[in-house]
């Protein structure tokens, strides 16, 4: 699982068994974790960040989109 990002206390990571589905990362900060679209931007699954922090995650995802998109295709082409 390579991180292709860390910001303060998240680390944004790429799955490599993930290849088949849409560009996304998995975030994870202690115990909580949650997946997040890149194209087009959404919540797919959150477990442990509260709604505050989850915006708080989105947020920086969508700052950092384009480097993890240049990963994502980095990793899968």
């Amino acid at each position: 699982m390579p991180t292709v990002l860390r910001s303060g206390p998240y680390r944004c990571a790429i799955f490599p068994a993930d290849a088949r589905e849409p560009p996304h990362v998995h975030v994870r900060r202690d115990a909580a974790s949650a997946k997040l679209w890149l194209t087009p931007p959404g919540v797919a699954h959150n477990a442990g960040f509260s709604e505050i922090e989850l915006r708080r995650v989105e947020r920086l995802v969508a700052a950092h989109q384009a480097l993890l998109l240049g990963a994502w295709h980095a990793l899968f082409q």
